[in-house]
């Protein structure tokens, strides 16, 4: 009786494995949902609809985009992580991924076990705005003024822990300048407000910020990066400008649900890295100031978990918490 057992408990399993192995060779069969944990007007929805337009046409399947923003990424984050581990849910994320374990102390998902990376896609620095109104010229009369006058200039984020807001602080503590933050809805409305003047100062993406840089309807001080970006080269760094320490650099991936097929990862790296290493991908990216960036799944989990421990310590040394 045993043996009949054992051997009907094989013969399930290797129908499981091999019923397994179709569906990956299969692979996709139907459409792939990526979610991007932000409102729409953002740079991680710039990216993401960039990127998942040339994903559709790799997989020949229609990459939908599904833009679930709130509580600083973490609500889309949490659908992504709530999805099955098939392949066709994948998460786009951001440097705000790794702020959220210090951000939130009750998250719905464990970020260091709920997801598998497959690949990065880029990176690219904020570049310090103000209002053209404002008069305010480079990144040292920024300081002096926001010194003087405590909480007399208003600066704009995408909202709680999203990169903008980060990098606003990380000037704060390192410049000892206090603006008042004002957090919005995703980087969309931040960046409308500031280009109306109902904010003066903004940490804005250079994908999302270059274009009214170059138009004139906001004054570039300086870039986020430790060099100076290709796309704006007469704008100094923040480091070369006035603070030698400064750095924040954000960054995009693809991440999927843990349980995910080992052949799944492995065909979206490929097809990921395929794209990034495209010249009509490189040559976006950099049109909007940003570089593409290539790197293992297991290397992009090391990174990942690198930016997480640097961004920890920002998030406890500024006092900063989730809503």
């Amino acid at each position: 009786m045993m043996r009949v057992m054992l051997t009907m408990v094989a013969t399930m399993i290797a129908a499981l494995l091999s019923a397994a192995a179709v569906a990956q060779q299969s692979y996709p069969s139907k459409p792939v949902r990526l979610i991007i944990p932000f409102p729409p007007g953002g740079s991680n929805d710039v990216v993401g609809r960039m990127f998942g337009q040339q994903l559709s046409d790799r997989l020949g399947q229609s990459v939908v985009i599904e833009n679930r923003g709130g509580a600083g990424g973490t609500i889309g984050t949490d659908a992504a992580a709530k999805a099955p581990a098939d392949g066709y849910t994948l998460l786009l994320v951001s440097i705000a991924y790794s702020f959220s374990p210090a951000m939130y102390k009750a998250l719905p998902y464990d970020p260091a076990k709920a997801f598998t990376p497959v690949a990065p896609i880029g990176a690219g620095p904020a570049v310090l705005v103000v209002h053209p109104e404002v008069p305010i010229k480079t990144v040292k009369d920024l300081i002096v003024f926001a010194q003087a006058k405590p909480d007399a200039l208003r600066i704009a984020s995408a909202g709680i822990g999203s990169f903008q807001h980060l990098a606003g602080e990380l000037f704060r503590l390192q410049g000892k300048a206090q603006m008042l933050h004002i957090p919005y809805k995703g980087g969309g409305p931040a960046m409308t407000d500031v280009l109306g003047g109902h904010a003066e100062v903004m940490m804005g993406s250079l994908i999302q910020t270059i274009q009214h840089v170059r138009t004139g309807k906001l004054r570039a001080l300086g870039v986020t990066g430790l060099k100076r970006n290709q796309a704006l080269p007469e704008v100094p760094t923040i480091a070369e400008a006035a603070l030698p320490d400064y750095d924040a650099t954000n960054w995009w991936g693809v991440v999927a649900p843990t349980g995910t097929a080992q052949a799944i990862v492995a065909r979206l790296h490929g097809d990921i890295t395929a794209i990034v290493s495209s010249p009509e991908t490189r040559k976006r990216l950099e049109t909007e100031g940003a570089e593409p960036l290539q790197m293992s799944s297991p290397d992009f989990g090391r990174f990942i978990q690198s930016e997480t421990t640097k961004w920890s310590r920002v998030v406890i040394e500024a006092g900063m918490k989730g809503e």
